[in-house]
């Protein structure tokens, strides 16, 4: 049997061997770290025995995939805990997600804080007594039968709604056994570090008319050390949490009157047109013409796009003179339309066309989070309409401007290419050709991607980028999708060279995403201290005393003049305050004015990083923070 490895290696054994065997004989390349393994590029557990020759590649915790066996089977550990010690709980499902996995439980009083400690002991022992994780798989009547048997309703439902052609499984460790499709790690002691870090309610399913369970989130990963770094970053990220901050530095709020559609005041309000402005400028630059097309439009149009049959979950439907409305979730078919208006030449094209679009879609009260998950948003929108032979300089010409807006924000980012999803519209050849289109855009630029399988637009392919903020947190804002199945839904030609009719293809693309999102991981990555050309309050002019408030006035109305964003701070309290104060409030410049500054006419400059820079002619210090909002630095 030869076993070939990625980098061309081949192997040879004398006879079956199981996949950690393999590995084992690869050294240091196949053993350190792996959970699993790819056999001829499918998934396999490593206690899968191979009998003939194949391609292995190692899955570790450093790949995606590996991260989700991991902290799959340290969910298995929680619910097997749980069981332990609540024995009369009900298990429902336990996934790994991005940042470590959880489980539900349907418990008659719900678990505390002070429980997590308890189940993570239980935890623990599990580990160390290094249970080996086995695989077995039942018919429906059997599977049905067991899960019955072990006091387990919501498995049952699990299991009577799988397709009936779906293999059902089981996975078993140390007397606990769950319906699990796997795959999992050879036993329980390879989980090495976790914690579990906070319990909440959430509906079974997901829907409101379901009953309230008990889901318990954790985190696990192959080191403490790297665990403790972790843990670290979530204390940073605490302190950095946009709901709070928005609230401190009174820029924006979700209410309890309005749950998922967001409050922006005076201050956010500058913040977010700064933002609006900076995106109108960069785009008028590049040959966009800013549309506005309707909130509220006919059903009949969304039905057409396909929205309505798969997006309409997540759709507002209102009522007109007994005709149904939906309030638009996406912008696409309102810029659509605009392109129809009129016929269009080859000489015409691309036409670029993008909207601030108002957007609005029916998110779970439990899936939503101060501004980063919103029933209302802005979504910088554009719509591009082009012809074939455009597509490779005008996806250029995309990423060249998202690298350029990121890059003002220091962002750092990471590319994916997301294919077709499960539900969608469009023949294979059409999805093929765009995701091939994709491909060799991005390839011809050097750029290191990976592909994210089935995580397409309903109707093309994209390529996503991943922001990393200054604590290392990852974030899905821009995107570029390349539509082949809208233009033919809706007819979109225009006129080549040879006098007939083409098929339009068209790209959707946002930079920021959704505005209201970027203004949370904005607040996050700067922890509230804006550069100075984003804070909404420039400069803070402070009084000593009463007796130099008009010369303080005097001093804000200059700066103001000169187009900078100035406050004064006029009352009856102690400098040394003030100053407090106003660092709080994450105000980049102090100028102090006192019986010396009003006599030289200056101020005393403090600055939010550099502390006490002196004194300095207002005008001269005007002059240093114009340029600076230039640079945008």
């Amino acid at each position: 049997m030869k076993a070939t490895l990625r980098d061309g290696k081949v192997l040879e054994f004398r006879g079956p061997m199981t996949l950690a065997d393999v590995l084992a004989e690869m050294g240091a390349q196949g053993t350190l770290g792996a959970v699993a393994a790819k056999v001829d590029g499918k998934t396999a557990e490593l206690t899968r025995t191979i009998g003939g020759d194949c391609l292995v590649e190692p899955i570790t915790f450093a790949d995606a995939e590996g991260r989700d066996i991991y902290r799959h089977t340290a969910s298995h550990i929680l619910a097997q805990a749980v069981k332990r010690l609540y024995p009369e709980a009900r298990l429902t499902i336990g996934p790994p997600i991005e940042s470590g996995f959880y489980y539900d439980f349907d418990v008659d009083a719900p678990f505390t804080t002070e429980d997590l400690a308890g189940i993570e002991a239980e935890m623990r022992r599990i580990v160390e007594a290094d249970y080996p994780i086995e695989r077995s798989a039942l018919p429906r009547g059997e599977a049905v039968r067991l899960a019955e048997s072990m006091g387990e309703p919501y498995k049952v439902e699990l299991i009577n709604d799988l397709p009936e052609s779906e293999e059902i499984s089981f996975y078993s460790q140390g007397g606990f056994t769950d319906l699990c499709a796997g795959p999992h790690m050879p036993s329980t002691g390879g989980v090495a570090a976790f914690k579990l870090m906070s319990v909440a309610g959430a509906y079974w399913r997901g829907s409101e008319r379901n009953k309230m369970l008990q889901r318990i989130y954790g985190t696990a990963f192959p080191s403490q050390a790297e665990l403790d770094d972790y843990l670290a970053m979530v204390e940073e990220a605490k302190k950095r949490d946009h709901r709070k901050l928005g609230r401190e530095l009174d820029l924006y709020d979700v209410l309890e009157d309005g749950p998922g559609f967001p409050f922006f005041y005076p201050k956010g309000m500058i913040l977010k047109n700064i933002l609006e402005g900076f995106w109108r400028d960069e785009h008028s630059k590049r040959g966009y013409q800013e549309i506005r097309t309707p909130i509220i439009m006919k059903k009949g149009l969304w039905e057409r796009s396909g929205h309505w049959e798969n997006y309409r979950e997540n759709m507002y439907v209102t009522s007109i003179e007994d005709e149904d409305f939906v309030i638009k979730p996406m912008s696409c078919p309102g810029g659509i339309l605009a392109y129809q208006r009129r016929p269009h030449s080859y000489r015409d094209l691309p036409q670029r066309m993008g909207e601030l679009g108002a957007i609005h879609r029916n998110e779970l009260s439990g899936t939503l989070h101060g501004l980063t998950r919103v029933r209302f948003f802005t979504q910088d929108d554009a719509h591009i309409f082009l012809t074939p032979d455009q597509i490779g300089s005008e996806i250029d010409a995309i990423y060249d401007l998202i690298e350029e807006f990121y890059g003002v924000f220091g962002f750092k980012y990471k590319v994916e290419l997301s294919t077709r999803p499960e539900k969608s519209i469009g023949t294979d050849e059409m999805w093929e050709w765009s995701t091939e289109a994709l491909r060799t855009a991005l390839e011809r630029r050097g750029v290191d991607y990976k592909v994210n399988e089935g995580d397409g637009a309903f109707y093309g392919p994209k390529i996503d980028f991943h922001l990393s903020d200054s604590i290392g947190r990852t974030w899905q804002c821009g995107t570029i999708q390349l539509d082949m199945n809208l233009p033919e839904r809706f007819d979109l030609t225009y006129v080549g060279p040879d006098g007939e009719r083409h098929r339009t293809v068209m790209i959707h693309r946002v930079v920021f995403g959704s505005l209201e999102r970027f203004i949370a991981i904005l607040t996050e990555h700067y922890a509230g201290a804006f550069p100075l050309w984003l804070s909404p309050v420039q400069a803070k002019v402070l009084t000593i005393a009463g007796r130099h408030d008009d010369y303080a006035r005097g001093v804000c109305d200059r700066l103001r003049a000169m187009g900078l964003r100035a406050e004064a701070d006029l009352r009856n309290e102690k400098v040394g305050l003030k100053i407090r104060e106003a660092q709080l409030q994450k105000v980049p410049y102090m100028a102090v004015v006192g019986d010396r500054e009003a006599e030289s006419g200056e101020v005393s400059v403090r600055s939010r990083k550099g502390g006490d820079l002196g004194a300095m002619d207002v005008g001269r210090l005007a002059e240093a923070l114009i340029a600076e909002v230039a640079g945008k630095s």
